[in-house]
Parts: structure tokens; sequence; C-alpha cells
């Protein structure tokens, strides 16, 4: 293995501990900020710009009015409708050192390998005992290709388990660069008609699919659809996904994710609207004939993952 450069910089959005999905055994799923699609239905809004943001939380607010004389650049006041001037704040923090009821919050840091890896050596005992390890999420973990590299450099060199989680949507030299240091690789497939997956992300999908094939041939990977209601919760759809993950070497598994609101408060806390407006949440049971479309290809599937 090359040499690890355990200053290489990254921004982290998050560091989620005893997760039993996104790769095998207890994991530590690692989030790195940074996306270049826009997904309608994105859980992680706070993910897809690479650099820190503000979050203001309204219900936590006293207006004691502290924040607003430390701003340098006048961004807060109350007269703002979402009290926050998205256009003057520099997202520098400052206001979030003296807010007494953390209503101010900063969503993503820079941290160091050194820095990630001192985290998560404190989960290291469950690594070994289940099998488990660390998974780069995001956001897409692949925008900050080099810091995901030389992080999955060092879980390896741990002998931890790692996995990405991916839109595939980077360059092929990324891709071949990465991947070596990957052992199992989550690939979103969000639609395979061009036209519906360029409306619904803001991207073309013909380098994504280009790179699933391509990440499916370095390391072992699980393709996993989003279903998402008036996208492509419908037979036609998921059989496109079945039969290109069929021409996918060794992928033998498809992981359908229902459509849930979870991320739908982030918005607020970013003075965002929500893109999916009213939908409702999927339930299980709501794409369990699509389970069995997948099946019928003579993949296993599974629903969550």
């Amino acid at each position: 293995m090359d040499g690890i450069d355990y200053d290489t910089e990254g921004t982290v959005f998050d560091i989620q501990r005893y997760s039993i999905h996104d790769g095998p055994g207890v994991r530590t799923i690692v989030f790195l900020k940074g996306c270049p699609l826009r997904c309608r239905w994105c859980s992680n809004p706070e993910s897809q710009n690479p650099e820190p943001e503000l979050f203001y939380r309204a219900s936590s607010c006293i207006h004691c009015g502290q924040c607003v004389p430390v701003c340098p650049t006048k961004a807060l006041s109350r007269e703002n409708p979402g009290f926050v001037d998205r256009d003057k704040c520099v997202k520098c923090g400052t206001c979030t050192k003296v807010c007494p009821t953390d209503a101010l919050t900063m969503t993503g840091k820079l941290m160091s390998v050194r820095e990630v890896m001192i985290e998560l050596r404190k989960d290291a005992t469950q690594y070994r005992r289940s099998g488990g390890g660390v998974t780069l999420s995001g956001g897409e973990p692949l925008f900050q290709h080099v810091f995901a590299r030389e992080l999955l450099k060092a879980c390896h060199e741990q002998g931890w388990n790692t996995a990405i989680e991916t839109t595939g949507y980077t360059t092929r030299d990324v891709v071949r660069d990465v991947m070596p240091y990957v052992d199992h690789a989550l690939i979103d497939l969000k639609a395979i008609d061009p036209k519906v997956h360029q409306a619904n992300t803001g991207v073309d999908n013909r380098i994504i699919l280009e790179n699933a094939l391509c990440i499916a041939s370095l390391t072992h990977a699980v393709v996993r659809v989003p279903v998402v209601p008036g996208v492509n919760d419908n037979e036609e759809a998921v059989e496109a996904v079945g039969r290109f993950a069929k021409l996918m070497p060794g992928v033998d598994t498809v992981h359908l994710l229902p459509y849930h609101t979870y991320g739908e408060n982030k918005y607020a806390l970013l003075d965002r609207p929500y893109p999916m407006g009213d939908v409702a949440n999927m339930k299980p049971d709501d794409v369990s004939h699509l389970v069995k479309v997948v099946e019928g290809m003579g993949l296993n599937c599974e629903i969550g993952g």
C-alpha cells in the first residue's frame, strides 16, 4: 500500500456510529459534503454544498439578539424572512459561538484523515467482533476523492472492512484511483431512462452507468434503487434497472429503498423549499410487487439495506 497522507483534509458533516446497514457488520458511516446531483428526494440537503453551511432552527431561537452584532456581514436580522440572509452569510460560524440555545449551528467541518481516524478507532472493537467497518457516504464521497482515498487507505491499514455509497457520477480516473481501497461499493441507480434521470437529479446518467460497470469490475458491488413515487415506482423502471444490474460483473443483489421524508426538516434549517412537496412516505409493502420483479430476473432483492 502506498504511503498514507494523514494530513489530507476533507469536509465532514456527520459521523454516524453503530449502523447495521450500508455494508456488513456494525459500521461507522462518515458523511462527506459535496454532491454534483440535485435529487428531488435528497434526504441530506446539507450534503450538496461542499462547504460548511449554517443551520437556523427557529423553534430553538429565543430571540436574545446576541448573534446579531457579532455577524461580520450583517446577515442576521429579525427583519429577514428566514432570519438569515443567505446571500450575505459567509458561513464563518461566528454567530454559532454566542448562540445560547444552538438555534444557530454549522453543518460540516474541515477534518484531517488523522482526526477522523481518532474518531473511528473508538469503534474498532465493534468492527472486529461483527466483521463490520467503515462506510463513506454523503453527498457523493468521490466528490472529495483524494480525502476519500487517503481515509480508505488508513482504514485498510487497520484491517477494517471498507464500503462506499456512490452515485457513480465522477471521472473514470477517480474510480480507478479510489476503488482499490474499497471492499464494497453500494451504487445508487435512480433511473435508466436518461430523461427521467435528468429531470429528477439535474444530471445525465451516461457517465453513471459507464462507471457502474467499471466499479463492479473492480470490487464487490450492490445496486441500490431509491424508489420514489412518480419517478420510478413502477415495474418498467425497476425492470430496466434489473436488466442493467445483470450486465454488471459479479452483481447479484439489488436493494430497493422506499422513499421517505425524514430529511424534510433539514430544508427548513437551510431556508430552502422541500422539492417533493407533500409526497407521503412509502412503506415496505408499497414496493413488495417490485421485489417480485427483481427476483423474477434471477437477482436477490432486499427492501432497505
